[in-house]
């Protein structure tokens, strides 16, 4: 076999803190972060979602068996070494000893197998994306994970994550309805943080898991996340020192770019490598108008993405030219050579023509009415709502926005595919099958996965190119094929893809070392600390 062998030493640093209400002074080992993000999750454990925040709060619960450096390599986690078989069809995880759950029992690779192919694999809306071709997995002993694949898979080692494919316990949710277990909400991992409490609409506290098999972390005592309806409130709380970390989308891009002049305040670049994320608008193919391609690219041509970004989020991202994101340009997947241009001159001239053809003459200054399902993911999502209005009333489309709250817009859009047209934003993950994929396979039009294939796009010729892009091994006709995905995919337009997105944080600067992986935010912060 070959043998790919890592092992993960952690060093303890000597810590100690105070804490008193939301505000913590600490030196050396200790203290409490608070945090606030939006919207508040529907649920906290990411096996069975991709949302957001779902993300930021699980990832401190649960591990992987796998972590990424900065460079997207494989570093041990759960599994401390692995071995690859000369076809790469069999791979062998070998797991860490003396690893507990947070209630005390004993993590094995039965939980491995169960999370992975019970779970993750049919619930997770990447699940199919991460581990599509693993067809079983064997437990020969308790420290033992033998994953057989149909193929070699390039993206799988990229995939094994705690964002990505976390590991649940099979003693809680085995037999149960597990997307009804009262686990899902008082989660119960391996991971750096213990689930303690979720005080509904205020927030959610963590602690220390003091048996971390990491020995010496995490070097906080805890971790806070805290929902505050209103923008302007949170920026006050970043500046008063009551917030220590505000995630993306939480305070307004034109008040991040005033608090990052402030002393003691500064902007949290990095850390959304190995997420890639893209905002696009999401269109619903199965129902007119959005059934006819002329009228898809119209509203592609119709939007100015420059202005989208200069306006609304104050420069915090760049034109998206596609599905794939320009932060994966290194690998040679992304490619702008080919790709139908809708940024060019007359854009708002073909558009008019688009939808002269499509049926939807100009009468008495309008061709149609569409219902926008803003995102509900705060006042800047509302604001660009009101730009795309104000954008697409210039080639006649009337656009009604409509507001509703995080649950129920996932369950309309995603479950019900109840839109017409939605903004939203998706990872992208380091590799396009991971990430990408999910939203355009026919594969996964699913009503049960949400943050799939809400467009319900269908195209044989699209199925055939992610599905070869699985089995491809060689690098350059894989990035082919991810080439030709974005020629057809932004031709046909089922998605409006708007911005790649530079997903920073804003934070105190007494809080250290809160980017140290690709993952930032959405990894465990075990390496987090903060200095009074």
């Amino acid at each position: 076999m070959k043998s790919i062998r890592t092992t993960l030493c952690a060093s303890a640093l000597a810590l100690s803190a105070i804490f008193t209400g939301w505000q913590v002074s600490a030196q050396e080992q200790g203290g409490t972060i608070v945090i606030t993000t939006t919207p508040e999750p529907s649920t906290i454990t990411n096996a069975l979602s991709s949302a957001p925040t779902t993300a930021e709060v699980a990832t401190k619960i649960f591990d992987g068996l796998l972590e990424y450096d900065l460079d997207l390599s494989p570093k041990p986690s759960l599994a401390e070494s692995w071995d690859v078989s000369e076809d790469g069809k069999t791979i062998t995880f070998k797991l860490r000893p003396g690893v507990k759950w947070h209630d005390g029992e004993p993590f094995t690779s039965a939980d491995v197998q169960f999370s992975l192919m019970d779970v993750v694999k049919l619930y997770h809306p990447r699940g199919k994306g991460n581990l599509g071709p693993v067809n079983s997995i064997d437990t020969p002993d308790d420290l033992t994970v033998v994953m057989h694949l149909d193929h070699p898979y390039v993206p799988l080692m990229r995939g094994l994550s705690s964002l990505e494919s976390p590991i649940i316990p099979k003693h809680i949710y085995e037999g149960t309805d597990f997307r009804n277990n009262d686990a899902v909400n008082k989660p119960i991992g391996t991971g750096p943080y213990k689930f303690v409490e979720w005080e509904k609409g205020s927030y959610i506290r963590l602690e220390r898991n003091p048996d971390y098999w990491r020995e010496g972390k995490p070097y906080l005592d805890g971790l806070i996340f805290r929902f505050i309806a209103d923008s302007a409130t949170r920026a006050a709380g970043l500046e008063s020192g009551e917030i220590d970390v505000a995630t993306f989308g939480t305070i307004n891009p034109v008040e991040m770019r005033r608090l990052e002049k402030e002393d003691g305040i500064s902007i949290a670049y990095g850390g959304y490598e190995a997420i890639s994320p893209v905002m696009l608008l999401e269109l619903n193919t199965a129902q007119p108008p959005f059934n006819d391609k002329k009228v898809r690219q119209a509203v592609a041509y119709a939007l100015n993405r420059q202005q989208i970004i200069n306006t609304v989020w104050y420069g915090f991202g760049k034109p998206a030219v596609g599905p794939i994101s320009s932060f994966v340009k290194g690998s040679g997947a992304w490619t702008d050579e080919g790709v139908l241009d809708f940024t060019v001159p007359d854009r708002l001239e073909i558009a008019g023509k688009l939808l002269d053809e499509a049926g939807y003459p100009m009468k008495d200054g309008k061709r149609m009415t569409i219902i926008h399902d803003v995102a509900a993911f705060g006042e800047d999502w509302r604001r660009m709502g009101e730009v795309i209005k104000q954008q697409l009333v210039k080639v006649g489309i009337e656009v009604e926005l409509r507001n509703r709250d995080y649950p129920t817009f996932v369950r309309a859009v995603h479950n019900e595919y109840d839109f017409q047209m939605t903004s939203s934003w998706y990872i992208g993950m380091a590799d396009p099958t991971l990430g990408v994929q999910r939203n355009t396979w026919s594969k996964m039009i699913n009503k049960d996965v949400p943050y799939g294939n809400a467009s319900q796009y269908s195209n044989p010729e699209v199925d055939a190119l992610w599905e070869g892009a699985q089995t491809q091994a060689d690098p350059e006709k894989r990035n082919e094929d991810f080439h030709n995905l974005q020629r057809i995919l932004v031709e046909d337009s089922p998605l409006i893809w708007i911005m790649d997105m530079d997903l920073v944080a804003v934070q105190r600067d007494r809080v250290k070392d809160l980017i140290t992986s690709p993952f930032g935010i959405r990894g465990g912060l075990y390496d987090m600390w903060v200095e009074d």
